[in-house]
């Protein structure tokens, strides 16, 4: 990917992540339907958004434990605060995973 992209996706990413009310950490998983396999996630407190720092990350580590409490003592947390593990973090995806289901499928379903 360019930098040029790049940048442009951190921009995009920082303004989906900020809203005009300001700043809320369990808004902060960003998934863009342009790059399915994965989601972004603050590294940092965000103080200011020209200093947003996100990570990609595997879909499949987004709620790895299921929601469950607390987490085993080897792991290393993906994002700030752990809120890949959160509640927030596991509705994400499970809206993000019902967002990637064929909807031609569901379709099909209720014919039936």
């Amino acid at each position: 990917m360019g930098t040029e992209k790049l940048l442009i996706l951190l921009g995009l990413i920082a303004s989906v992540v900020f809203s005009a009310l300001g700043y809320d950490m369990r808004k902060s998983i960003v998934y863009d339907k342009k790059t399915p396999g994965v989601f972004y996630c603050p590294q940092h407190k965000v103080t200011d958004v020209d200093k947003l720092i996100v990570r990609a990350r595997p879909l499949k580590k987004l709620c790895e434990f299921d929601g469950k409490k607390p987490l085993p003592s080897s792991y290393k947390s993906d994002c700030y605060a752990d809120i890949d593990e959160s509640d927030f973090g596991c509705k994400e995806k499970y809206r993000i995973m019902k967002r990637l289901k064929d909807p031609k499928d569901e379709v099909k379903k209720k014919k039936l």
